[in-house]
């Protein structure tokens, strides 16, 4: 029987927190003891695990010297309070919300082996979706393509937002179909039918903060610390799912057979072909692969390579990443 960790989950009753013990069950982690927890305000509620529901706790006053693991999936502000004491609390720390910028920054399919580099109690980072979305795509390629440049517009579903913010489109789309009129609530326009070209708030230059995030998380994951990332993240009325339209400049001429088969050969990358396309919704959607479509050379460019992305952003591209972080550490038993 193999060993068994106790664990705590902290943003238990968010879209990602929900997702994570989902998948603890589905894949039939080692948990002992499972702790849930939240803020003050979600303490109360329960979440279904192994046939039982499991009690949401308050998480400020949590003794984290409980459990030997912790997944933190509550913000980057609750990060960066309450890491520290889990740490010092010998507890080993997989945070996803960003907030930790000396956490190394890990996709396991990429570079899986920096872990091995990580002293005990481990602290770890599990990157943006956009991150791992384009780091599983363009790892494959790493060898057949000197990139130079890579330009992405990220169209991200509003589930990354949380709970509050697909109520809100759902609401806005049954007001508009009915036509009552419109009150913006949660978002700050019109999300229904509509696109909002920024996601989250800016710095001084205009960019995104998920904007800086991603670069700086792909060059990190990539080992490519001058790489140059032009992004652009946004908002699209999607529930679930999200999208990308990658351009990858190379500064040799691509051999679109040898990329396609680099992708087909790649791990956790699914490649839909001809002029077939995957979407979040008939494709993406619960399934634990990033989908790789319309892969084409520039049109008068040929060392530009032309990708088209998807993936469940709860799934794998938050959750999963970060059990798959946790399945390595407890290989050496944290």
């Amino acid at each position: 029987m193999p060993h068994a960790f106790d664990i705590a989950v902290i943003g238990a009753t968010g879209s990602v927190g929900e997702t994570l013990v989902q998948l603890l069950e589905e894949l039939d982690f080692p948990v002992g003891e499972l702790h849930l927890l939240a803020s003050l305000e979600s303490a109360g509620s329960s979440v279904a695990f192994r046939g039982r529901n499991v009690r949401v706790r308050e998480v400020e006053n949590f003794d984290f010297a409980q459990v030997q693991l912790a997944f933190f999936a509550a913000g980057p502000e609750v990060s960066r309070r309450l890491a520290d004491k889990a740490l010092a609390a010998q507890c080993s720390v997989i945070d996803l919300s960003g907030g930790l910028e000396q956490a190394p920054v890990v996709v396991p399919e990429v570079n899986g082996a920096r872990l091995a580099q990580v002293t005990r109690p481990a602290l770890v980072a599990s990157p943006s979706t956009a991150t791992i979305s384009l780091a599983v795509a363009l790892a494959p390629l790493r060898e057949l393509l000197d990139i130079e440049r890579i330009q992405l517009t990220a169209c991200l579903a509003v589930s990354a937002q949380g709970r509050e913010a697909v109520t809100e489109l759902a609401r806005q789309t049954a007001e508009l179909l009915n036509a009552r009129p419109l009150e913006p609530r949660f978002f700050d326009r019109q999300m229904a039918f509509n696109l909002l070209a920024q996601v989250g708030p800016s710095d001084d230059q205009g960019h995104g903060l998920l904007e800086r995030r991603l670069v700086d998380e792909l060059r990190a994951v990539l080992d490519a610390p001058t790489l140059k990332v032009g992004v652009t993240c946004i908002q699209v009325p999607v529930f679930f799912g999200d999208s990308y339209s990658v351009t990858v400049q190379s500064r040799r001429p691509v051999d679109l057979a040898a990329v396609n088969a680099a992708l087909d050969a790649g791990e956790s990358l699914e490649r839909v072909e001809g002029d077939d396309y995957p979407t979040p919704v008939g494709d993406a959607v619960g399934q634990d692969v990033v989908y790789v479509g319309r892969v084409r050379q520039g049109i008068d460019d040929a060392e530009q390579l032309n990708l088209w992305l998807t993936t469940d952003n709860l799934r794998k591209g938050a959750a999963l990443n970060a059990v798959q972080i946790a399945r390595l550490l407890i290989k050496d038993q944290l």
